[in-house]
C-alpha cells in the first residue's frame, strides 16, 4: 500500500506490533467529541493500493471500550480508486465530551484482498440449513 502525507506534521499509519493485522490511524487535528456527537476526523493521509483490494477503517478496541468512542458504519470501507484525504466516521457514545490531541491513534486500517466475481441472475438458489433465517437466527443470550 501506498500512503502520501497530505501534510508535513502528521505521522504515517503503523503497527503497534510487528504481527497486528491493523495499522493504527492517528488524527491530523486536535478534536472534541460530545456525548452522541459524530463527526468525519482527518488523518491528513491519502492510499492507494492494488485494483482487487480494499482497506477496512475498524475501531480501536480499546478506545471503544475505555471512551465509548467508535467508528460509526464499521467497517469503513476505502475503495482501490479513491485518493482523497482517510475521515474516520467516529461517534461518542459515552456520558463525557472525548477529547484527543493532533496525533492520538483513532482507528485501524486493514488492506484486504476483494475477490473479482460475476453476478448471476437466477430463478432459484440452492437451499440450505439456515435458509432464510436473519437476523437472530441463530438465538440470543
Amino acid at each position: 500500500m501506498r500512503i502520501k502525507r497530505l501534510r508535513d506534521d502528521v505521522e504515517l499509519p503503523a503497527r503497534a506490533h510487528a504481527d497486528d493485522a491493523g495499522l493504527d490511524l492517528r488524527c491530523a487535528d486536535a478534536f472534541e467529541l460530545a456525548p452522541g456527537e459524530r463527526r468525519v476526523i482527518g488523518t491528513g493521509i491519502a492510499v492507494a493500493f492494488p485494483p482487487g483490494h480494499a482497506a477496512l477503517v475498524l475501531p480501536r478496541s480499546g478506545l471503544a471500550a475505555k471512551k465509548g468512542v467508535t467508528v460509526i458504519n464499521t467497517p469503513g470501507l476505502v475503495d482501490a480508486g479513491y485518493r482523497g484525504e482517510v475521515g474516520i466516521p467516529l461517534i461518542n457514545h459515552s456520558a463525557e465530551t472525548y477529547r484527543a490531541e493532533a496525533g492520538e491513534r483513532i482507528a485501524q486500517l486493514v488492506l484486504i484482498a476483494v475477490p473479482a466475481s460475476e453476478l448471476v441472475e437466477v430463478a432459484e438458489l440452492d437451499e440450505t440449513d439456515r435458509g432464510d433465517g436473519g437476523f437472530g437466527s441463530s438465538g440470543s443470550r
